[in-house]
């Protein structure tokens, strides 16, 4: 099984409209790890890790992500999997 990790950047209208709570909830449901945060530029920042399948699927929700939600841009950092989260949360 090939594990991989994502650092993700999400811009556009992403703040105020639950992306993070549908980020988690979406991210427990794949099983995978790590963690999502409002940034104070109005975009959201979010780190995936877990089977390169299934983070890539979940890499593939965020350039919609929730309704109300707009995309304008997302920027996927792949890097290697270091195993250093026990599940995933939203970073306040």
């Amino acid at each position: 099984m090939s594990m991989t990790r994502a650092h993700v950047y999400v811009r556009g209208k992403v703040q105020g409209v639950c992306f993070r709570a549908s980020t988690k909830e979406k991210a427990l449901a794949f099983g995978v790890t790590g963690w999502v945060k409002n940034c104070a530029d109005g975009s959201v920042e979010a780190v995936f890790e877990g089977n390169k399948k299934i983070v890539d699927e979940i890499v593939s929700w965020c350039k919609k992500g929730p309704s109300g939600a707009f995309v304008l841009h997302i920027e996927v950092c792949w890097e290697e999997h270091s195993g250093d989260f026990d599940g995933f949360s939203v970073v306040y």
